[in-house]
């Protein structure tokens, strides 16, 4: 199960690098030398991107070389059928790393532009995350269950890859209370708001920058799904996340992902309590 979800993170971000880096340099080599000093043209959308510069790409590699490490991490700690053993102090250290990720997708633009603007966050039209949110999750619930009909967590069970992800099987078996807390705050809270910082809020703009929206959209949630570790995951993250690049683009603001991601969750989490509450059947 180790190297087959290995080679799925591996494949997934060299897809990603490799979609980026071909259109990327077809856009440049297309649209020749731009003015000394002056901002490139803006892409269609609603997401800014006249700030990023150059020196962007660096911040694209670093971000993405350490969700990768990440995901290669947690695939290595999830290898063989010993579940994963976690503890209060260790979830706090990843809500703290979660953190400084979001950060660093800050210190990256914070000197250009300030966080009200990069991130859309003076949104006059928020209300309408009350429809978008949930009306994002209950279709990401449908694509969800046509992909089980379509047998795609069979053919993760004939790749001999686990059905259930390492953070479910904890929520379905930890017995102490304060890390199912910390653990539900982490999936409820901080995911959606510093995944978003970094994902949407940064590396989607930054990528929409020099390959387009599509391609932007496509190599971030090629990212986004592989840096979960979890390769029974992969393609219902992908989705999510092309999902969540594409609320951010026709809103312009990160207030729609990030209420989408938080309710998706926020509903996982208190379907695996329901399950353990009251002794539930959930599938798979």
């Amino acid at each position: 199960m180790g190297n087959v979800t290995l080679l799925s993170v591996h494949a997934t971000y060299g897809l990603a690098v490799l979609l980026f880096v071909a259109v990327a340099g077809w856009r440049f080599r297309a649209a020749g030398a731009r003015a000394a000093g002056a901002p490139p043209e803006m892409p269609v959308g609603r997401v800014a991107v006249w700030f990023y510069r150059p020196m962007d790409l660096l911040g694209i590699a670093v971000l993405a070389g350490l969700f990768y490490a990440q995901a290669v991490g947690a695939a290595v700690m999830g290898e063989g059928d010993v579940p994963i053993k976690v503890n209060a102090e260790g979830v706090v250290v990843s809500i703290g790393l979660q953190f400084l990720l979001a950060g660093t997708a800050l210190a990256f633009v914070v000197r250009r532009v300030g966080p009200v603007s990069w991130l859309g966050l003076r949104w006059r039209e928020w209300p309408w995350v009350l429809l978008i949110a949930p009306g994002t999750v209950v279709c990401m619930w449908v694509v969800f269950a046509g992909l089980q009909g379509l047998g795609y967590m069979d053919l993760m069970e004939n790749l001999g890859v686990k059905k259930v992800q390492d953070t479910v099987a904890i929520f379905q078996k930890e017995k102490d209370v304060a890390v199912l807390i910390l653990m539900g705050f982490t999936a409820a809270v901080v995911a959606p708001v510093c995944e978003e910082v970094v994902f949407r809020g940064y590396l989607y703009p930054a990528v929409k920058r020099f390959a387009g929206p599509w391609m932007s959209a496509l190599c971030t949630a090629l990212m986004f799904s592989a840096a979960h570790g979890s390769l029974s995951a992969l393609v219902p993250l992908f989705v999510f996340g092309l999902a969540l690049a594409a609320l951010y683009e026709f809103t312009g603001s990160i207030w729609a992902p990030m209420a989408a991601h938080f309710l998706f969750n926020a509903a996982t989490v208190a379907s695996l309590m329901a399950v353990r509450i009251y002794d539930l059947e959930l599938p798979t």
